[in-house]
């Protein structure tokens, strides 16, 4: 379902629909009746519109879906959140907990985006709270690379790979964190088998193995964010700044790919 017409290549069906109707939300999710749904629509980057139109339609969509899916009978829906929750690139600076971060870390959220990342989540779990019938989860994939992006292509940064790993500053803001698209999906298809055993409303962190970084975080990170300067000796060797350890203790999954093998 898309606000914009047309069915992309190797999709099934689509309905244009603004999903941040209730009623649209209802109509749609009637008409296919799925056994899953992955709600990936969103304002996707932060500071791409007016907070307002980002926190309102953000969290609107997930409400909306939410709702929906329960009130209909679908039995599973997986919402698609972010890292930036961690509060990372805040003005006024940001210290970790601990590092690795992990789905324990206190979320800080301090701009629009990343706030209505955290209502998302919250709306998720209230209502994984109240369903009998419906399963719900969120996953915070971490800067997602797709395959024509090793190839040379921009990134959703409007950068290139290359210029994120020769140029520390632009990606050490984000601590260096990034999973390949076919990896993120082959989570959300391991997420989707397997949450019928899970308990409900679960968040997952889905990243790569490694960081983007030629250098071992140990020493590249607190050069980029000073305050990570007593918590990053734990990022030894090529050990990135977020821990997809939950996933791979609840899920069985470890993402596969990695810039050192897919870079063109």
């Amino acid at each position: 379902m898309d606000r914009a017409p047309g069915t992309p290549a190797d999709a099934a069906a689509t309905l244009p629909a603004d999903l941040t109707d209730l009623g649209e939300a209802y109509e749609v999710i009637a008409r296919f009746r799925p056994d899953a749904i992955v709600h990936l629509a969103a304002i996707a980057t932060p500071f791409s519109h007016s907070d307002a139109v980002t926190f309102r339609t953000n969290t609107q969509l997930a409400f909306n879906v939410c709702d929906a899916a329960v009130a209909l009978g679908v039995g599973k829906v997986v919402l698609a959140s972010s890292p930036t929750v961690m509060g990372y690139g805040a003005p006024g600076g940001w210290t970790p907990s601990y590092l690795p971060l992990d789905e324990d870390h206190p979320v800080l959220p301090w701009n629009a985006y990343n706030l209505s990342k955290v209502v998302a989540e919250e709306t998720m779990r209230s209502f994984a709270r109240a369903a009998t019938a419906t399963k719900l989860a969120a996953v915070r994939p971490c800067f997602v690379i797709a395959p024509e992006e090793w190839e040379g292509a921009p990134t959703q940064s409007g950068h290139t790979v290359t210029e994120r790993l020769d140029r520390p500053e632009i990606a050490g803001v984000s601590l260096f964190n990034y999973i390949d698209a076919r990896d993120a999906a082959d989570m959300l298809l391991t997420l989707l088998d397997r949450m019928p055993g899970l308990p409900n409303g679960e968040i997952f962190f889905a990243g790569a193995a490694d960081a983007l970084a030629r250098e071992p975080l140990s020493e590249l990170l607190p050069q980029v964010i000073p305050a990570t300067g007593g918590f990053a000796d734990t990022l030894t060797g090529t050990a990135p700044a977020f821990s997809s350890a939950k996933a791979g203790k609840l899920l069985g999954w470890q993402a596969k790919r990695s810039w050192r093998t897919e870079l063109s």
